[in-house]
C-alpha cells in the first residue's frame, strides 16, 4: 500500500508517532468512522423500500458492519508490529472507501451487505490502529490525546444522521459516497505517521514477556474486558433505549428524541473536557469517578422528572472510560498489544448485544426498569475499576514503581 511522502514541515518528532498534520487527519478519520456507524439507522427506510426488505433484513446492514469491525480489529492486530503503521492505516482507509461505494451503488442486497462488511473491516482497522498508536505515541499526553481523538468519533456520530436528515434518506448513496471520498483523501497525510515507534514491541516479544506472569495477565485482562463490555453496553443501552424510556414515563416523543441527542452531545463534550484532567489525575482515578458518576446518574434516572437531565449526566461521566482505559491497560497487562485488540473487539460486541439484551429485560419486566438495570451494570464497572486499581497498585509496589492512588 503506497502512501504519499511527508510534505515539507510535516516531520515526525523522534518521541512521537505523528506529525501535526497527521494528528489532524487522524481526528478527521475518527469523525469519518463515527459518521459511518451512525448512517445505517437513518438510511433503513430507504433501504427497505429500495430492496424490498423487512425491518430485520434491513438491520443486517449494521450487523454486517459490526461483524466486519470485530474482524478488522482482530485481523489488523495480527499484523500490527509486523507491517508498517502507514500500510495498515492505508489499507483500512482504502477498504472504507471501496466498501462505502459498494454499499451506495450495489444492484442487489447481498452485494450491499458485502459492502457494509468491507466498510466494517476498514472501520475496525482505523479504530484499532489509531487508538493503539495514540495510546503509545504521545508519552504522558497519550490519555489526553486519546480522549480528543475519541471525541471526534462523537462529532461524526452526531453529524451522520444530521446529513441524512438534511438530504433525505433516499439520498443515502450520495452521503455514503461523500464519506468514501473522504476516506480516500485521508491516504494523503499518512506520510506523517511514523511507520515504527521506538516503544513498539513485536507481538511475539510482548507475549513472551508475559509468560512468567501468565495467571496475573489473564486475570487483569479478564477484568478489563468485563469493564469494557459493560461500560459500552451502558453507553449503547442509554443511546438505544432512552427515547423509549422517556416516552414511557410521560415525556413526548419529540422531547425524548431531543434528550437523546443531548446525551450524545454530552458524551462528546465530556471527552474534550477530560483531556486536560488526564495531565493531573491518573487513569484509575478518572475511570473510578466516571463509573461512580455514571451509576449515580442512572439511579437518578429512575425518577421520571429527573430522567432527561440524569441521562445527560450519564453521557458526561461515561465519556472518558473507553479512551482513558487504553493507556492504563497497556501498562497493566504485559501482552498489551493483544490485550488492546481484545478489549476493543469486546467493546464492539458489548455495543451490539446491549440492544437485544435490554429488549429481553423489558419483555420480562417493563421499560421503566431500564435505568435500574443499567445502574447495576455501571456499579459492576465501578467494582471492576476498584479491583484493577488495587491489583495494578500492588504489582507496581512489588516492582518498586509508582502505585495507583486508589486502594
Amino acid at each position: 500500500m503506497q502512501t504519499l511522502p511527508s510534505p515539507p514541515g510535516a516531520a515526525v518528532r523522534p518521541d512521537r508517532s505523528f506529525s501535526t498534520p497527521a494528528v489532524v487527519a487522524s481526528c478527521i478519520g475518527f469523525v469519518l468512522i463515527g459518521a459511518l456507524q451512525s448512517l445505517y439507522g437513518p438510511a433503513l427506510p430507504a433501504l427497505r423500500q429500495e430492496y424490498g426488505l423487512s425491518p430485520s433484513g434491513a438491520g443486517l446492514a449494521l450487523s454486517a458492519h459490526f461483524v466486519g469491525g470485530v474482524a478488522g480489529v482482530l485481523g489488523f492486530d495480527r499484523a500490527f508490529g509486523r507491517i508498517g503503521n502507514r500500510t495498515l492505516l492505508g489499507v483500512s482507509y482504502t477498504l472504507v472507501a471501496l466498501g462505502g461505494v459498494a454499499f451506495a451503488f450495489s444492484p442487489g442486497w447481498p452485494l450491499a451487505l458485502l459492502g457494509a462488511l468491507v466498510t466494517g473491516f476498514g472501520f475496525g482497522g482505523i479504530d484499532y490502529g489509531l487508538n493503539q498508536l495514540f495510546a503509545t505515541g504521545f508519552g504522558r499526553r497519550s490519555p489526553a490525546m486519546l480522549n480528543i481523538l475519541n471525541a471526534h468519533f462523537g462529532i461524526g456520530a452526531i453529524a451522520g444522521p444530521a446529513l441524512i436528515g438534511l438530504f433525505g434518506a433516499d439520498r443515502y448513496p450520495a452521503v455514503f459516497t461523500a464519506f468514501a471520498v473522504l476516506a480516500a483523501l485521508l491516504l494523503i497525510p499518512l506520510g506523517g505517521v511514523r511507520d515504527r515507534h521506538p516503544g513498539d514491541l513485536p507481538a511475539d516479544a510482548a507475549a513472551n514477556a508475559a509468560g512468567p506472569r501468565a495467571r496475573r495477565t489473564a486475570a487483569l485482562l479478564t477484568v478489563f474486558v468485563v469493564l469494557y463490555v459493560l461500560h459500552v453496553g451502558v453507553e449503547a443501552g442509554v443511546g438505544g433505549w432512552e427515547p423509549t424510556h422517556l416516552e414511557a414515563v410521560g415525556h413526548s416523543a419529540a422531547f425524548a428524541a431531543s434528550a437523546t441527542s443531548v446525551y450524545w452531545l454530552m458524551l462528546t463534550l465530556g471527552r474534550f473536557l477530560v483531556a486536560p484532567l488526564t495531565l493531573r489525575w491518573s487513569e484509575p482515578v478518572i475511570i473510578a469517578v466516571s463509573c461512580a458518576g455514571t451509576a449515580l446518574c442512572l439511579l437518578a434516572a429512575v425518577q421520571p422528572g429527573l430522567a432527561p437531565y440524569a441521562y445527560a449526566g450519564v453521557g458526561l461521566f461515561i465519556a472518558p472510560i473507553f479512551p482513558t482505559g487504553l493507556p492504563w491497560l497497556r501498562r497493566a497487562v504485559p501482552a498489551a498489544r493483544r490485550a488492546g485488540a481484545l478489549v476493543i473487539a469486546a467493546s464492539m460486541v458489548g455495543g451490539v448485544a446491549a440492544g437485544p439484551a435490554l429488549g429481553k429485560v423489558i419483555e420480562l419486566f417493563e421499560v421503566r426498569a431500564v435505568p435500574a438495570v443499567l445502574f447495576v451494570l455501571a456499579a459492576v464497572c465501578l467494582a471492576a475499576t476498584w479491583w484493577l486499581a488495587r491489583a495494578t497498585r500492588a504489582a507496581a509496589g512489588a516492582s518498586g514503581g509508582p502505585g495507583s492512588p486508589l486502594g
